[in-house]
């Protein structure tokens, strides 16, 4: 995993805004119908890639099926939810515990179950 990627995920733990480069960590929480939304949102050069909450992990490429993208996701899905993302022949897949895999389209987005 690389150092940045390890940076982030030390920031999504800790609840904690955080930049480096091209990534950044927004946490926040805010109220809706008085109950207390607890997320923290993951972005790639100011594209939000993730939002992580206390029982899912939702992710989209924003168009940019890119190896940064993909790298970036991949380190938070195998930390938050044993999953990941993988390309074979110029297209993504998705893969969950005890799922199939499954063609991720452009623009599109994916919620996983935290582990």
């Amino acid at each position: 995993m690389r150092k940045i990627e390890q940076q982030m995920l030390d920031a999504i733990r800790e609840r904690r805004n955080w930049k480096c480069g091209n990534t950044e960590v927004a946490a926040t929480v805010f109220t809706h119908a008085k109950k207390p939304i607890d997320r923290v949102t993951i972005y790639l050069h100011g594209y939000p890639i993730a939002v992580v909450t206390p029982d899912t992990v939702t992710v989209s490429d924003c168009g940019w099926q890119t190896p940064t993208t993909k790298s970036r996701l991949n380190a938070l899905l195998r930390d938050l939810c044993g999953a990941g993302v993988y390309q074979k022949d110029k297209k993504w897949y998705g893969y969950a515990i005890e799922e199939t895999e499954w063609l991720i389209e452009k623009y599109s987005r994916h919620v996983f179950v935290r582990a």
